[in-house]
């Protein structure tokens, strides 16, 4: 696994921006693919490090997204160097995509593959492509109009998707590799699993079980504040400051934060499709990855 990482790029995203980026002791870096729980767990790395619900700043600024284009890479290296706290960085690339570094903390979230991609269709309405465009220099003219079929058209196309998954990380295979490849990973001591589903079920509990990967100690009296400034609800209140939005490119910040819940995915299909659905997942990821895995892939696995 360890080794020269493989180059991931799209209009918006290009994994060799972490190429030589200087490391210091005690970064995290938070690894997951689009609308699997990234933002959720940047906030609660913000809560563990600042301890007090009201962080200092927007969360896009204390936690930058060093891969994304709409940011000068030079600004981001800047930004983040100029930075005293204990840095915490976004990232939708695999693991295999970044530099491996003992001295950091990989955090990679994970949620059920159907759910994060009825997610993603959501999200794809919610964004000014034409403000992406513009940022990230691309200079194809004309309007930009959603032609998506309805969702569950288009979920069965997505899960029908036959693509190099290194070419295309929001989409089935896509989201397989990331995973398997952190799943594979699951013994090194610096990598850490989180999946959604138990953020939905007991927050505090893997605030805490953060906290002691990170080895942070938060006060006792401290940890019902912090607990409920990371939920779903709170997060959604404080959207402007919260979601990842600092060039303007949501059209709506609130409803980037849409449903904060599990079971999406099979609410749309019929019993039959999502008997396919995993028929075809079964044949992405190894065996352990579904049906021996501990929490990280309870309530039915993430593929």
């Amino acid at each position: 696994m360890p080794g020269v990482p493989i180059h991931y790029s799209s209009p918006d995203e290009d994994s060799s921006r972490w190429i030589d980026f200087p490391f210091r002791d005690g970064d995290i870096v938070i690894s997951a693919r689009s609308k699997s729980g990234t933002t959720w767990v940047q906030m609660i790395c913000a809560l563990l490090v600042f301890q007090t619900p009201e962080i200092p700043d927007s969360l896009a600024n204390l936690s930058p997204w060093l891969d994304w284009l709409i940011t000068p890479r030079a600004d981001v290296y800047a930004q983040l160097a100029g930075q005293d706290h204990r840095r915490f960085i976004k990232t939708h690339s695999p693991l295999d995509g970044l530099p491996v570094d003992p001295r950091v903390t990989y955090i990679v979230t994970g949620r059920h593959s159907l759910d994060m991609a009825v997610s993603l269709y959501h999200q794809g309405g919610n964004l000014n492509r034409e403000r992406i465009r513009e940022l990230t220099g691309q200079t194809n003219s004309g309007s930009i109009t959603d032609h998506r079929p309805p969702l569950h058209q288009w979920l069965l196309g997505w899960i029908e998707q036959d693509v190099d998954p290194k070419d295309s990380l929001d989409s089935l295979p896509g989201v397989l590799w990331h995973l398997t490849d952190a799943w594979d990973r699951r013994a090194t001591q610096n990598v850490v699993l989180v999946h959604y589903d138990d953020l939905v079920n007991d927050l505090a509990a893997e605030m805490r079980r953060l906290a002691s990967w990170l080895g942070i100690s938060v006060s006792e009296e401290t940890w019902s504040a912090l607990v409920e400034a990371a939920t779903f609800a709170q997060m959604r209140l404080r959207a402007d400051s919260i979601a990842p939005d600092p060039s303007g490119i949501l059209k709506d910040q609130a409803a980037f934060f849409r449903r904060g819940s599990s079971g999406a995915g099979s609410e749309t299909l019929t019993r039959g499709e999502l008997d396919h659905y995993y028929r075809r997942t079964s044949r992405m990821a190894p065996r352990d990855f579904f049906g021996m895995a501990p929490s990280w892939f309870r309530s039915g696995g993430i593929g």
